[in-house]
């Protein structure tokens, strides 16, 4: 057993080499008492020593408070005339062209094995990581130490996710102070949170490891992996235009991105695809703000498998639509 799995053994001495013993340090932004109760509790459950887990959050992550203002305004927040430039840009077009280019054989075998067509995994690669040229510069034990401590709104999740960080750090052998990543705590080309790394990670490439922060094989098929666990459907729309008419439409406009209506539904409320659509399919109307006035979608099931991914409809919508113009289309 090597060094990195002996710090996250199942013995007493879990976390020894890692980090000293002397405690509360530099637990700013956090209260100690819930540090406490959170260590023992993944103590108990996971046969670790709760000195070394509290030591390991109170003296070796840090409290980022710019990490709090960044949670508390996301780009997902902004109206889509300004989210869409963002993302649709002739750079990140031709660099996702270049991308689909030198990663074909691996795309390839993504939508042989899971249905998922590689336009739309380079794209999520493209809006998260700019084909993995910025995965993040905060360290993913910083922030979710940040967060699961400092930001009361999300504490739960947060803590959630940094057990399931030192879990992964154990399973895939790296030490929890080394990963970098966003701002809450997503990592690799693909931006997997930590209990999504350990849920959809898989090893594309058969080498022995999950590797999402070095191999884009095992990004790429985790993606893959990941939209199919969501309910990707195999050559089935993602969202299409729409124009509407009357006053009925606007009893359709929901927060759930969830479809609760079917194009039939729609149709009969004044909201009409700019492409045939099947009666029977769920959908939802979907409102953009854009630059020339407000814009009209119906999404439908794929739509919302990408907002599994984020969930959020900008999130998704600039995905569909880079992807669109990955492969040569798109508007």
């Amino acid at each position: 057993m090597n060094t990195l799995h002996r710090l996250f053994g199942t013995t007493a001495a879990a976390l020894l080499i890692l980090v000293p013993l002397a405690l509360g340090t530099s637990n700013v932004g956090a209260d100690p008492g819930a540090i406490r109760a959170f260590s023992e509790a993944l103590a108990a459950r996971h046969d670790w020593d709760a000195r070394r887990i509290e030591a390991l959050i109170n003296d070796e992550a840090i409290h980022q408070p710019d990490i709090i203002e960044a949670i508390r305004r996301p780009a997902e927040a902004m109206p889509w005339s300004r989210y869409r430039p963002i993302f649709l840009t002739e750079a990140r077009i031709e660099a996702g062209r270049a991308y689909q280019q030198r990663h074909r054989r691996w795309l390839t075998a993504v939508e042989d094995t899971y249905s998922v067509p590689a336009e739309i995994v380079v794209a999520i690669i493209g809006v998260e990581t700019f084909y993995g040229r910025y995965a993040g510069n905060y360290r993913v034990l910083d922030a979710l130490r940040t967060l699961g401590f400092g930001y009361p709104p999300r504490a739960e999740f947060f803590r959630d996710e940094l057990e399931a960080f030192l879990v992964l750090a154990r399973e895939e052998g790296f030490a929890p102070t080394d990963p970098l990543g966003s701002y809450a705590g997503a990592m690799g080309i693909p931006q997997f949170i930590s209990s999504s790394y350990r849920a959809y990670a898989v090893d594309f490439n058969e080498n022995g490891r999950r590797d999402l922060f070095s191999e884009p094989a095992d990004a790429i098929g985790s993606i893959g992996h990941y939209l199919a666990r969501h309910g990707w459907q195999a050559d089935a729309p993602i969202a299409v235009p729409a124009r509407v008419e009357g006053e009925d439409w606007q009893s359709h406009l929901y927060e759930s991105l969830a479809p609760q209506d079917t194009v039939a539904t729609l149709a009969a409320a004044g909201v009409h695809p700019s492409t045939p659509l099947s009666a029977g399919l769920d959908a939802r109307l979907l409102q953009l703000q854009a630059e020339a006035g407000d814009r009209y979608w119906i999404t439908l099931r794929n739509f919302y498998a990408i907002t599994r991914y984020n969930h959020s409809a900008l999130y998704a919508m600039a995905v569909h639509q880079l992807a669109e113009r990955i492969g040569g289309g798109g508007r």
